[in-house]
């Protein structure tokens, strides 16, 4: 195929790639905000992991199946059939009636949002030089800090004035948009590649990832460690037939070759535990505002927002962090700056004024911006510019791995804890916590199970915490491994 004589328009695409990362960043704060809101008219406290979980599996299997077809027929077409498959599932999830259906919705959402993130991180690989990059990804980072601005509020008035189902429907018409702009101002040349395409690959991948995901998910569930083994063995199995099937196919889905540099290897595991870290602030800090200081859905989401708009600051300084000192000590500082916001989040009582979760909030942001940008940047620069697109999409697959095990294991924590709720007062139920979460019926409860039901909350919330702090550490062990000296190319 040959390519067309027509330019890319760099500016209308970076702007377009600015709404795809907008409405990425809308739909996870929104959900957040909604989330106690659907718990309490659904009734499923216990499978509310799964709607994060589900989207965020099914985002994972898709990513490195979109990376290799970027590489492989272009960014155009990979970014339209995301958003494509992105603004149905949104549409669908709007409609849901039930827990259940929603967490179906959920994973087609999830399978288009596989293509967005990692494909637009790519555009900005070809659009700008590496010096350059770090700069255009806090730039990028700013459409998470418009979103966290707009989503709580948002989000607050759809679920106090009309419904949550509107939550999901937002994305449809900025969808629409954003495919349109695509469609119109992006124009790529790529040679055709002769080499077969890897099916066996793609679906031993696929597979693979679909059992780990769903093993780490049964952990919650009654008898779930026996299910959790046997499928973890499943994954395992299907793990090594996929490498042995990378090693002999001549176009592989995922190059091995990637995995010897250390480098890439180091900065996507940590890339993968500080992301499943901001999950388990993101999904329950929410919910603390809501359950434990009854505030409204608009404060309870708002409560991120100075993680998002602080994320920006920390995109610009690992920008400029990079370019004067190793990728590990940038980590170090980075790290530490999460490490404190945990440490003062685990010490705040419970009935902490609202504005000190405001100030932890931009604490931890600072450190995620910087965290995520780093390894991203430090990924692409590790392989060859003909693997860029492969290797931001495993960057991209690693931190949904990382959010998917993490929300699990959070989710197992959190749920032992409301599960014995029974010892904080007699006659209490998970059925009352459904109601606390839920701001439009927390009224409902006698005064006297309020402060034992928050009581019961608070412990769970902690429990979240403690192991956000135990990954971190871990995260300060594996970065002592990285040795690269430098962001730039050989």
């Amino acid at each position: 195929m040959t390519g067309t004589k027509k330019q890319t328009n760099v500016l209308i695409m970076t702007i377009t790639v600015f709404i795809a990362t907008f409405m990425t960043a809308i739909e996870g704060t929104i959900v957040s905000t909604a989330m106690p809101t659907i718990v309490g008219s659904l009734h499923g406290v216990k499978m509310m992991n799964w709607v994060f979980s589900m989207y965020l599996l099914t985002s994972a299997m898709a990513t490195p199946i979109y990376g290799k077809m970027a590489d492989r027929i272009g960014r155009k077409p990979v970014m339209l059939m995301g958003l494509g498959i992105f603004v149905v599932g949104s549409l669908l999830s709007g409609l849901s009636q039930s827990m259940f259906m929603l967490i179906i919705m959920r994973a087609i959402q999830g399978i288009g949002a596989g293509a967005i993130m990692p494909v637009t991180f790519t555009i900005i690989a070809d659009l700008y030089p590496i010096e350059k990059r770090a700069r255009i990804l806090g730039l990028n980072g700013s459409s998470w800090g418009i979103a966290a601005v707009i989503a709580p509020l948002l989000g607050g008035f759809i679920v106090d004035k009309l419904s949550w189902h509107w939550v999901f429907v937002i994305n449809v018409p900025i969808g629409l948009v954003t495919m349109l702009l695509t469609m119109i101002f992006m124009h790529e040349s790529y040679a055709k590649q002769s080499s077969p395409v890897d099916y066996m690959g793609t679906v031993l991948l696929a597979l693979t990832l679909m059992f780990t995901l769903v093993a780490f998910q049964s952990l919650s569930e009654a008898g779930g460690l026996v299910r959790f083994i046997i499928l973890l063995v499943v994954a395992g199995v299907l793990l090594a037939l996929f490498l042995r099937r990378e090693r002999r196919a001549a176009d592989p889905v995922i190059s091995l070759d990637l995995f010897k540099s250390r480098t890439f290897t180091i900065q996507n595991i940590l890339s993968a535990l500080i992301s499943g870290v901001v999950m388990g602030f993101e999904v329950y800090m929410p919910m603390w505002m809501q359950g434990i200081l009854g505030l409204s859905a608009s404060l309870g989401g708002f409560v991120v927002t100075p993680s998002s708009m602080m994320w920006i600051i920390g995109s610009f300084i690992a920008g400029r962090m990079l370019a004067r000192m190793r990728p590990q000590r940038v980590l170090v500082i980075a790290l530490i700056d999460v490490l404190i916001g945990f440490t003062i989040l685990l010490m705040l009582p419970a009935y902490a004024p609202y504005w000190n979760f405001l100030a932890v909030a931009g604490v931890l942001g600072l450190g995620f911006g910087t965290i995520i940008t780093s390894t991203t940047v430090t990924s692409q620069a590790a392989v060859d510019n003909s693997q860029i697109g492969v290797a931001t999409s495993f960057n991209t697959l690693s931190r949904t791995l990382g959010q998917t095990m993490m929300v699990s294991i959070f989710g197992i924590i959190f749920n032992m804890a409301v599960a014995n709720v029974g010892r904080y007062g007699k006659g209490l139920t998970t059925d009352m916590l459904n109601t606390l979460v839920n701001p439009h019926t927390a009224g409902q409860l006698p005064n006297q199970v309020l402060a034992p039901l928050r009581e019961a909350l608070f412990s769970a919330f902690h429990g979240v915490f403690i192991s956000c702090i135990i990954i971190v550490i871990l995260g300060f062990v594996i970065n002592l491994f990285d040795r690269k000296r430098t962001t730039s190319k050989a």
